[in-house]
């Protein structure tokens, strides 16, 4: 009787919970991208957001909160309620990284309800032509030719451009400096501008730049070359072995959503990574579309915390 009960109980409590499930969404969902506009997590959520809507009936908006390494846009998501209402474009900076150095992130990839894996794009190495590098190799050579004189720049402190750096400077032994910019979109504009010496960024941002000869695109950081770049080397193939380094792009929810809604949502943007225009859009931006449930985002999200942990401690960077 009393295990009637309880169950009778239960049935009634999770009642409410699927009748919005049925009836979500019923407003417009907000999609938090935790950097600047032009950078490439808001180029990602704005290829996305139209064709989300178009599934979900309801507006996706695209909605920018920069700053401190985007712990401040992951907050903000991991504090409103659980309702599916409000998302994050997360990123390999904000989910993985930055919780890893800011002693004060106050969240780590698990704190979220998974939705989505949405992308892998391959990141790039590129110097600004009056750098007499055209390899890594030399690269390096120069940066031990002259300590302290080369600059690379980043989207920010803690973002995946700025570890990138770092690690080539660790793993290279070499002595330059850091430059952090307000976003991807403004680093790049000083390195081809000449401001800064040389930086790491997705294959998307800088293919079209290195096409054009504004900047010289030396290696990526794949296992494998890029198709779009073929005859640009990896990083593994330049002497430095597993720098490999992927930028992701996953859709995540407050702690708390859902299962339903979570799957509401990851259907959304499955079908966003299923339509023709983003799919070309991904394929000519070297990305690569990861379709998946939240499950297996939650397995990969784990699997890669750990490994970050291991690549945050061999660059020794750590912030308050």
């Amino acid at each position: 009787m009393k295990r009637r009960i309880v169950a009778i109980l239960v049935a009634l409590l999770a009642y409410p919970v699927a009748l919005h499930a049925q009836t979500f969404p019923d407003r417009p969902v907000r999609l938090i991208v935790p950097s600047p506009a032009g950078g490439p997590p808001d180029v990602m959520a704005r290829l996305l957001s139209d064709k989300m809507a178009a599934n979900l009936g309801q507006p996706v908006i695209v909605e920018n909160r920069p700053g401190a390494g985007g712990t401040i846009g992951a907050r903000t998501v991991l504090g409103t309620a659980p309702d599916g209402y409000t998302m994050l474009m997360g990123s390999t900076s904000t989910l993985l990284i930055a919780p890893a150095i800011y002693k004060n992130a106050g969240y780590h990839a698990g704190s979220f309800a998974p939705i989505a894996r949405v992308a892998d794009s391959r990141e790039v190495l590129a110097v600004h032509p009056s750098v007499p590098a055209k390899s890594v190799a030399e690269l390096v050579a120069l940066a031990k030719a002259k300590p302290g004189t080369l600059n690379f720049a980043s989207a920010g402190i803690g973002t995946l451009p700025h570890i990138e750096g770092e690690l080539l400077k660790a793993r290279a032994r070499i002595d330059i400096s850091h430059v952090p910019y307000r976003g991807g979109g403004l680093a790049l504009t000083g390195l081809m501008g000449g401001q800064v010496h040389f930086m790491f960024s997705t294959l998307t941002q800088m293919l079209p730049n290195i096409r054009e000869g504004r900047v010289r695109g030396l290696a990526v950081t794949s296992a494998d070359r890029s198709k779009l770049a073929p005859e640009i080397p990896t990083m593994v193939e330049s002497g430095f072995d597993n720098f490999v380094v992927t930028s992701i792009s996953a859709v995540v929810a407050p702690p708390g959503t859902p299962a339903a809604i979570a799957w509401r949502l990851n259907q959304a943007v499955a079908a966003a990574l299923n339509s023709e225009e983003v799919r070309q859009a991904l394929a000519k931006m070297g990305g690569e579309a990861r379709q998946g449930t939240p499950e297996d985002l939650a397995a990969f999200l784990s699997v890669e915390q750990k490994r970050w942990a291991e690549i945050i401690k061999t660059t020794g960077v750590s912030l308050e």
